[in-house]
C-alpha cells in the first residue's frame, strides 16, 4: 500500500518532535524507501535530526587496521577475509608485527589500533591451536590480550572486533581497549537457514550476537554495532535489527555507534553474482538508522564502501565516517581504498558540515562516563583528547 505525501510528512514531523520514529511508523515507511517521494523527505528529516543532536560535525578516527588472524571457523557466503590454514594468504600476526604496525601508526599521527580477526579459529583448526600453544596460549582471545597490550604500550588506543567473546574475555581485554565491537549484522534467524549466507557460520546466530551485546552492556563497555545491508534480508528484517539496537541502547546505554554498511559482491565467494544495493537504498537506510535511533545516536557509514555518494550520505543523517587509515588497507574490503583525509574533509565541508578527528570512543563517553574505562585507558584518553572530547591536533597530543 502506497503512502501519501501528507502521511509521509506527518510521520516524519512526529519523529522529529518526539526524537524517534516509533515502531509502527517505521514499519509503514520501510517498504517504500526506493520511492523518491518517500526517500527525499526521509533524508531531509534525518539530516535535521542529526543537526539537532550533533550540530554540523562529522567525525572520523585515524587508525591502523591489524587483522590479528584471518583464520575463522565461520564460512559466510560473502566473505573474502577468512582463509584456510595452509593457504598462501593465511596469516596470524606475531607480537613483533603488531609492534611494527603500531610504530607506523604512531609515526603517522594515528590514535586507534583496530583489531579485527576471525571467530574461534582454534576450535576448527589444529594448526592454529598448536601455533597458539607455542606462544603460551590456549585461545585466540587470550593471545589477543597480549597483542592489544603491545599496541597500547606502543602508543595507540585499541578498539577490538574479535567476533563472539564471553564476558570473561571482554573483561580481560578491557585494560588495553578503549572500546569493543561486534556487527550485529541482522537479527533474522532466516539468514542461517540452508542456502542462506550464514548457514555455515555458527557465530552469526542472532541470539548469540545479541547476548554478547547484552553482556557488554552489563559490563558498561563502550560498544560498536551495525547493520549489514544487501545479503538477502528483507526490509522488515533490517528494521527489526535497528529496533533491537535501539532497545539495547535504551537498556544499557553502551552502544557508542551504529554502522550502516552495504555489502559488495566479491569474486570467489558464493554471493559473487549478487546484485549490489542501489546507492539510494544505502542512503535511505542510513537515514532510517538516524530516525529510528534518534538525534543523539552516532550513525556511521564507511566512506570507502560508497565513495561515489559521499555527498548523498552526508544528506542522510550520518555523523561519523569511522576509521580511516593512512597506513593500512581495509583488510575486510581490500578492494575499497580509503579516501584521503584531504578529500574527505573537502567533500564534507562542501555540504556545510565540519570534519573532526575523534578517538576510538566518542566525546560523550570521554567527557561524561570515565567509569567505563580502565584507569590506564582513562589516562591515555585524557592525553589524546581536547576539551571537547575530540582528538587533539597531532603535534599537541605528541607533546602531551
Amino acid at each position: 500500500m502506497s503512502l501519501s505525501t501528507a502521511e509521509v510528512q506527518a510521520i516524519l514531523k512526529d519523529a522529529l518532535e518526539t526524537g524517534r520514529l516509533d515502531d509502527g511508523a517505521a514499519r509503514r515507511i520501510a517498504g517504500h524507501l526506493l520511492d523518491p517521494a518517500v526517500r527525499e523527505p526521509l533524508l531531509e528529516a534525518a539530516l535535521e535530526s542529526k543537526r539537532r543532536g550533533k550540530g554540523d560535525v562529522v567525525s572520523f578516527s585515524r587508525n591502523v587496521f591489524i587483522p590479528l588472524t584471518n583464520l575463522c571457523r565461520d564460512r559466510c557466503a560473502y566473505c573474502t577475509f577468512a582463509k584456510l590454514p595452509g593457504s598462501a594468504e593465511a596469516h596470524s600476526y606475531e607480537l613483533e608485527e603488531v609492534a611494527a604496525v603500531t610504530r607506523g601508526g604512531v609515526a603517522t599521527g594515528c590514535i586507534e589500533a583496530l583489531f579485527c580477526l576471525g571467530d574461534k579459529p582454534e576450535v576448527a583448526y589444529r594448526q592454529h591451536r598448536e601455533w597458539l600453544a607455542e606462544r603460551g596460549h590456549e585461545s585466540t582471545p587470550g593471545y589477543l590480550v597480549d597483542a592489544c597490550r603491545v599496541a597500547f604500550e606502543g602508543g595507540l588506543l585499541p578498539h577490538t572486533n574479535a567476533g563472539i567473546l564471553s564476558a570473561e574475555q571482554m573483561l580481560a581485554l578491557r585494560p588495553w581497549n578503549a572500546s569493543l565491537g561486534l556487527m550485529l549484522e541482522n537479527v533474522s534467524p532466516r539468514l542461517r537457514e540452508r542456502g542462506m549466507p550464514h548457514f555455515h557460520a555458527p557465530d552469526k546466530d542472532p541470539c548469540v550476537r545479541i547476548r554478547m551485546h547484552e553482556e557488554a552492556g552489563e559490563l558498561g563497555i563502550p560498544f560498536t554495532t551495525g547493520l549489514l545491508l544487501g545479503i538477502g534480508e528483507s526490509h522488515d528484517e533490517r528494521l527489526s535489527t535497528l529496533l533491537v539496537i535501539r532497545d539495547l541502547q535504551d537498556r544499557y546505554g553502551h552502544i557508542q555507534e551504529t554502522i550502516v554498511q552495504p555489502f559488495h559482491p566479491k569474486p570467489g565467494t558464493k554471493m559473487r553474482a549478487a546484485d549490489p544495493l542501489p546507492d539510494e537504498e544505502t542512503a535511505a537506510w542510513v537515514a532510517m538508522a538516524r530516525l529510528v535511533l534518534g538525534p543523539e545516536a552516532n550513525v556511521q557509514a564507511p566512506p570507502n564502501l560508497a565513495p561515489e555518494i559521499l555527498e548523498l550520505l552526508l544528506r542522510s543523517g550520518l555523523n561519523d565516517w569511522g576509521g580511516v587509515s593512512p597506513v593500512t588497507v581495509d583488510f575486510i574490503n581490500p578492494e575499497a581504498p580509503w579516501p584521503t583525509l584531504r578529500a574527505l574533509r573537502e567533500r564534507t565541508e562542501a555540504t556545510g558540515q565540519r570534519l573532526r578527528e575523534r578517538l576510538p570512543v566518542y566525546p560523550q563517553d570521554v567527557l561524561h562516563r570515565p567509569e567505563r574505562f580502565a584507569p590506564n585507558v582513562r589516562s591515555a584518553l585524557e592525553r589524546f583528547a581536547d576539551a571537547e572530547g575530540f582528538a587533539k591536533p597531532a603535534p599537541t597530543r605528541e607533546a602531551a
